[in-house]
């Protein structure tokens, strides 16, 4: 099992000692959330929640998830990022290609790509991207970004983009993992046969075994059943090693957490914050070798 920090939500001014302290501590990875704006009115139910409300309320912090990892890739020297997950097609893949493998580039290779579809039709409204189908662009889009990213002259013809010989430079040296995010039966299968991993929403440790279980059967049978694939797991009831012990059991490779949580720390506290990522490097990550 690997573990990886969340820093969604932090203080800004936070991030970047979280990360170094991430390093030292022997977290794997770093996750960073995704959005672009907060409308005051937002017409669309958040999907998550019974009542169809935020987890979050207005003004809270977003930075853009991939200037803040090229600011924490510049303080740290083995951690690796990951967004958890990025609103995919409500970008231009030609805009996502390149602020990615730039900070591939940058990062020296410590960077994988989490996707989602997203949910707010406001926010693609106003990023002026087609929320309808996006589904089977973000599929396509997955296709152009791996293309763009293998460097040299490459062309596309496809349903939804279509593109004459071009080439990006500088093309990442390694292939950038593309993690696919959600738990609908479209992102299940999407993450299974498209993807190099899934993530997962917060679970509990019995929705994750029959989710975990559902993705490997859908991998199994695809034409990518023989290449790595990641399971990064959020779970809401998994405390202790014993409970990280049965998620590696069930199959997940990465547990992401906020690890001051566990030990009372006011998280506008730098310091406390920081306290708590080394004692969880002590406590929970070295015992679990």
């Amino acid at each position: 099992m690997k573990f990886g920090l969340s820093v969604a939500f932090s203080d800004p001014s936070h991030i970047g000692s979280m990360a170094a302290a991430a390093d030292r501590a022997g977290f794997d990875c770093v996750a960073l959330s995704d959005h672009v704006v907060h409308p005051k009115r937002i017409r669309t139910p958040y999907p998550y929640t019974d009542d169809g409300s935020t987890r979050w309320p207005p003004f809270t912090d977003w930075l853009d998830p991939w200037v803040a990892i090229s600011a924490m890739a510049a303080v740290t020297e083995r951690i690796r990022f990951f967004t958890s997950v990025y609103v995919l097609p409500m970008r231009s893949p030609f805009l996502v290609a390149k602020t990615v493998s730039s900070a591939a580039v940058l990062s020296g290779g410590r960077v994988a790509l989490g996707v989602g579809a997203g949910w707010m039709r406001d926010e693609f409204d106003l990023m002026e991207q087609a929320f309808d189908a996006r589904g089977r662009r973000m599929d396509e889009m997955i296709d152009v970004l791996r293309r763009i990213w293998s460097g040299g002259w490459v062309e596309h013809h496809g349903d939804h983009y279509d593109f004459d010989p071009l080439e990006m430079s500088p093309a990442p040296v390694d292939p950038i993992p593309i993690y696919v995010g959600g738990f609908s039966p479209p992102a299940i299968r999407r993450a299974a046969t498209r993807g190099d991993g899934w993530i997962s929403d917060l679970h509990t440790t019995a929705e994750l075994e029959e989710l975990i279980r559902e993705v490997q059967a859908l991998r199994s049978e695809s034409d990518r059943s023989d290449d790595p694939f990641d399971v990064l797991v959020t779970c809401s009831d998994a405390f202790d090693l014993d409970g990280y012990r049965r998620l590696e059991d069930l199959g997940a490779t990465h547990l992401t957490t906020m690890p001051w949580l566990f030990y009372g720390a006011n998280p506008d506290v730098l310091q406390e914050k920081v306290d708590g990522i080394a004692r969880f490097g002590d406590e929970v990550i070295a015992r679990m070798g």
